[in-house]
């Protein structure tokens, strides 16, 4: 899948994941490949990214939103 972190500065990530590991505002959540339309808030927390070869990426953040939709999530972060 698709994965594009945004802050309001810059592009944090842009590119190709196989999980993606995020802190909801009710506790967290994964989204795989195929993972169906979804739009939701995200907590303070660590955004984890897990690529291909099982190489592991962290971020964090203070909050924020994610859209998922035909294999393409938008992560929109503070």
């Amino acid at each position: 899948m698709i994965v594009s972190v945004i802050t309001p500065d810059k592009t944090i990530f842009s590119g190709e994941l196989e999980l993606v590991k995020l802190p909801g505002i009710d506790g967290s959540f994964e989204i795989m490949n195929q993972h169906a339309p979804l739009v939701s808030i995200l907590g303070a927390g660590e955004i984890k990214m897990v690529d291909h070869q099982k190489k592991v990426q962290t971020v964090q953040i203070k909050g924020g939103v994610i859209e998922v939709n035909n294999n393409v999530v938008k992560i929109l972060a503070e």
